[in-house]
């Protein structure tokens, strides 16, 4: 007998919604979310918009749906660095140039997806929120390991971190990376980390 399991069937609907979901995004990287409609999804996936209309009320849905899975590149890997095993301090220099690096990157490599990215903080979507209240919590978990620790002074962590996430701004909101591109991002990054990190030390 074949004690070997396959996964389960992914539920139809749920297939579809991601077909719908990976056919919008190839054709945003490649024409651009603004010129992509609807029909050019539907007739990519070889049904009708309507069918598309079942699955998401609006293309603002699907943007918004694109827009959360490059979010959640980000987001897991700020986790992956808040959670790490390295000092605090050495945690917090790693969140911002990491952070800026990928900023970086998605401007330069994925200038598209950049610029859909940008729009959505600049139109408050509802993935950005989330987004962001998820990014003040991984400096939040760094910000207290440090004070469990003895190297950050105690403070009020919501409001420190909260304080922290404003001091990336500069070099990791798309809208700002694009007006200081000719600017050393990666030397500011570098310098605010350790702006941030001195003003965290206990007094002695």
């Amino acid at each position: 007998m074949d004690m070997t399991r396959s996964p389960p069937p992914v539920p139809r609907a749920e297939a579809t919604r991601t077909a719908i979901v990976e056919t919008a995004e190839r054709l945003f990287r490649s024409l651009g979310y603004q010129k992509t409609t609807v029909a050019d999804i539907a007739r990519e996936l070889r049904m009708s918009p309507a069918n598309v209309y079942r699955f998401f009320p609006s293309k603002a849905a699907i943007n918004e749906a694109i827009c959360a899975r490059i979010l959640d590149g980000f987001d897991r890997l700020a986790w992956s660095i808040a959670r790490g095993p390295e000092p605090a301090p050495d945690r917090l220099r790693l969140l911002f140039r990491t952070m800026q690096r990928q900023t970086m990157t998605l401007f330069f490599h994925d200038k598209r997806m950049h610029d859909m990215v940008a729009a959505a903080m600049e139109e408050h979507w509802g993935v950005i929120r989330a987004y962001v209240e998820s990014f003040d919590k991984a400096l939040r978990h760094i910000l207290m390991d440090g004070i469990a620790a003895g190297v950050f002074a105690p403070c009020d962590a919501d409001r420190t971190s909260r304080l922290m996430h404003c001091t990336m701004i500069g070099f990791v909101h798309p809208t700002l990376v694009q007006e200081w591109i000719d600017d050393d991002l990666p030397g500011l990054a570098a310098d605010m980390a350790e702006l941030v990190l001195r003003s965290l030390r206990p007094e002695n």
